[in-house]
């Protein structure tokens, strides 16, 4: 129990922190936009993630630079557009509303897909970190540690989403959507300069 619980812990400490992903999962809860596929697609990542740096691709990675500076490029490129299209619909008012699901279920979920699996950072912590603290509990330890650190993804994701959705009626005046959009503008912003400076 105290390796799930350890794992459990780790999980929620490396993916609370507030980042590209979570923003996105936060943006479309308070959208109340295709939230359940969202938390899925981020809960599914992380299990895939956790699970191949349980089984020792995290070593393998580890020594893959070109692999990380390919994703360290195209994930700066995207922070970068969805940056900018935030801080545009900060600037328009008509964009500000809280609404149900758009119907362009495709085109959220790549970004959510794009904001996931784009990130080298997400490779970083999730597959070589967890990887290498999971192999550090043994053969049969290992997976009871990734089953926390699972635990703790779906904990997360499901309580960040549909937590938003839920506030998506109080938080639905214009001012409160302009200031969400410049904030995660100007983050994503941020983020794309520092992967770009490595």
């Amino acid at each position: 129990m105290s390796t799930y619980l350890a794992g459990l812990a780790t999980g929620l400490g490396l993916i609370i922190a507030i980042g590209a992903q979570n923003a996105f999962v936060i943006r479309q809860g308070l959208r109340r936009d295709q939230v359940a596929a969202v938390v899925a697609i981020c809960f599914l990542s992380d299990v895939v993630f956790i699970c191949a740096g349980t089984a020792g691709i995290g070593a393998l990675m580890a020594h893959a630079d070109w692999l990380l500076v390919g994703l360290r490029w195209v994930g700066a490129a995207y922070l970068t557009w969805f940056g900018v299209s935030s801080l545009r619909q900060a600037a328009h008012p008509g964009a500000l509303e809280a609404r149900g699901p758009t119907g362009d279920r495709r085109a959220v979920l790549l970004g959510c897909l794009a904001v996931t699996w784009l990130n080298p950072h997400v490779y970083l912590d999730t597959v070589v970190m967890l990887g290498t603290i999971a192999n550090q509990h043994g053969h049969p330890g290992r997976w009871v540690f990734a089953a926390g650190a699972a635990t703790g993804s779906l904990t997360w994701f499901a309580v960040l989403g549909f937590g938003a959705r839920a506030l998506a009626e109080p938080l639905s005046s214009p001012r409160v959507w302009r200031g969400l959009d410049l904030a995660i503008g100007l983050m994503m912003l941020y983020l794309a300069v520092r992967l770009l400076l490595g």
